[in-house]
């Protein structure tokens, strides 16, 4: 469903991603891992269109999406979230919503009505359905980042890049994302989700993905990936300690 082809993106003499390929089966849940740096968020910004990669070749269901910008690849059913959540900070919550629900891609209500209503059962997917008057920056990191999440799934996405979503947050809080992972999974949706966290996604993701300094360090089932010795280097040093 989504291919990344030696994807290279280069800041100077920095190598943020080194030819990274991947091929994402339509369906799954790809955690994305690795430490600061690793070139995780570069990852996202690439798919997104927010920057171009230097060198390899980006596809969604074979189009080519590399040079494209980043409302075309959305128009095309690729959402994301980001690590600190982009919002328009004094709308009402359920106007955030309206925004990614008129202007996205996908199949746009004809009516006020219909839109109001789908966002509405979007605020309460994420459980935010009693603060709907609230505005962006009244609610609190967890609630911005459930927002931000039911602002990404209005256009009606098939691939959705989720970064960070526990970052910051409480175990409580940690709880509840786990819980939005598996709903999302039940809508059938694609999701890349990034976590710093090596536990987050152990037990709920098909595939985990390892960066290290740009590279793909361990690509494979959770179970054999978090047992790789190139992976606790990565993550705890070179002793594992």
């Amino acid at each position: 469903m989504l291919e990344l082809d030696r994807v290279s993106k280069r800041y100077g003499g920095l190598d943020a991603l080194r030819e990274v390929s991947l091929a994402i089966e339509p369906g799954s849940l790809v955690a994305v891992l690795g430490p600061n740096g690793a070139g995780k968020t570069t990852l996202f910004d690439v798919v997104s269109g927010l920057v171009r990669p230097t060198a390899g070749a980006v596809r969604f269901e074979g189009a080519d999406l590399t040079r494209l910008p980043p409302h075309r690849i959305a128009a095309l059913g690729i959402g994301r979230t980001f690590q600190v959540a982009r919002l328009f900070p004094d709308l009402p919550a359920l106007d955030n919503v309206l925004v990614g629900v008129t202007f996205g891609g996908g199949r746009r209500p004809r009516s006020a009505s219909e839109r109001r209503r789908r966002a509405e059962r979007l605020l309460e997917l994420v459980g935010l359905h009693d603060r709907p008057a609230a505005r962006a920056r009244e609610l609190s990191l967890g609630q911005q980042k459930r927002l931000e999440l039911a602002c990404a799934l209005g256009p009606e996405p098939r691939v959705l890049l989720l970064d960070e979503l526990s970052a910051g947050l409480t175990p409580r809080g940690r709880e509840e994302v786990l819980r939005f992972y598996g709903r999302l999974r039940a809508r059938g949706l694609t999701i890349l989700a990034i976590e710093h966290s090596i536990g987050v996604l152990a037990e709920l993701a098909d595939r985990m993905v390892v960066l290290d300094q740009g590279a793909v360090v361990a690509d494979g089932r959770p179970v054999e990936v978090l047992a790789a010795p190139r992976v606790r280097e990565a993550f705890l040093g070179d002793d594992g300690a």
